[in-house]
């Protein structure tokens, strides 16, 4: 079931650099955003990130024309009726999934397989606004972040997935260079199931006075060959986001290491999200010398 022809719905970060890879895998992309706006901003970041490769070496300037030359960018979601494959990124709310997959169920072919990249919503629910013949048709594909870079692809298949579109979406996951692994429909998947409660876990540890900021980030990356630590992390991800996840995680489980510590419901009250809003376990006044907050 090879897939040639790819709709990605938002055009946001997740949106653009899913539709970037593809194009350079040689698929033809149509890109659909909710405004003309948001559009330009996308397929302007996704032209800048070709660009960049050029300038490193990375990407011939041909390659480059070809990849941009298979993009094209639509307000409609009608222009989505010829993909085989529907890729989803839009705005992590399940009443704005469900109209969106609503229209596209009259749109698309019974052929179009219908992928979400949630991180964390229930594929079952979203696939529960199509036709039953669709639901079969229906999988995760949950990039990482920033998607050119990241290898990794979550496969997720629910109880109802077709063996054989579970296959074709692991194997165009593959093709587009991504190193696919397979999971079914449980809050989280296998990344944030076993992400989250160690995020969660620092912030207890800071709350209840175990190490500092510093100290516990250093023992995560010193101690473990991390790459960041579980604190920076977080303001990397996003404080909100995490709390998000969590909230969603804890209500699917009820199990006390997805609760989100009361440090990190505060943080977020306060506007302390991270990177993003300048401050979140460090202050980013200065993004090549952060300082560790006074939180306790």
């Amino acid at each position: 079931m090879a897939i040639n022809k790819v709709a990605v719905l938002g055009c946001g970060l997740m949106g653009s650099g899913i539709a970037q890879v593809c194009a350079q895998a040689g698929r033809e992309v149509t890109v659909i955003e909710v405004a003309e706006e948001y559009l330009n901003k996308g397929m302007g970041n996704i032209s800048k990130q070709v660009g960049r490769l050029v300038e490193k070496g990375k990407m011939s300037a041909e390659d480059r024309d070809a990849t941009l030359g298979r993009l094209r960018g639509s307000t409609r979601l009608e222009d989505a009726a010829e993909a085989e494959i529907v890729i989803e990124a839009i705005i992590e709310n399940m009443d704005e999934k469900h109209k969106t997959y609503s229209s596209l169920d009259q749109i698309c072919s019974a052929s179009t397989i219908f992928a979400s990249n949630t991180s964390s919503l229930s594929i079952t629910q979203m696939m529960t606004s199509t036709s039953p013949e669709r639901q079969r048709r229906f999988v995760g594909m949950h990039f990482f972040n920033p998607v050119p870079v990241m290898r990794l692809v979550e496969i997720v298949r629910t109880i109802l997935t077709d063996p054989e579109v579970f296959i074709a979406a692991t194997e165009f996951g593959r093709d587009i260079g991504k190193v696919p692994v397979q999971t079914s429909d449980r809050t989280g998947f296998i990344v944030n199931r076993l992400l989250v409660p160690y995020m969660l876990d620092s912030i207890r540890a800071l709350e209840e006075g175990v190490a500092s900021i510093v100290d516990i980030d250093n023992a995560m990356k010193l101690g473990c060959g991390y790459p960041m630590g579980p604190l920076t992390l977080g303001d990397f991800v996003g404080l909100d986001t995490t709390f998000y996840i969590a909230n969603i995680m804890f209500d699917e489980f009820r199990e006390k290491r997805f609760a989100p510590p009361p440090l990190l419901k505060r943080m977020v009250m306060a506007g302390l999200y991270g990177r993003k809003s300048g401050r979140g376990f460090y202050d980013y006044t200065d993004p090549n010398n952060p300082k560790p907050m006074n939180l306790l």
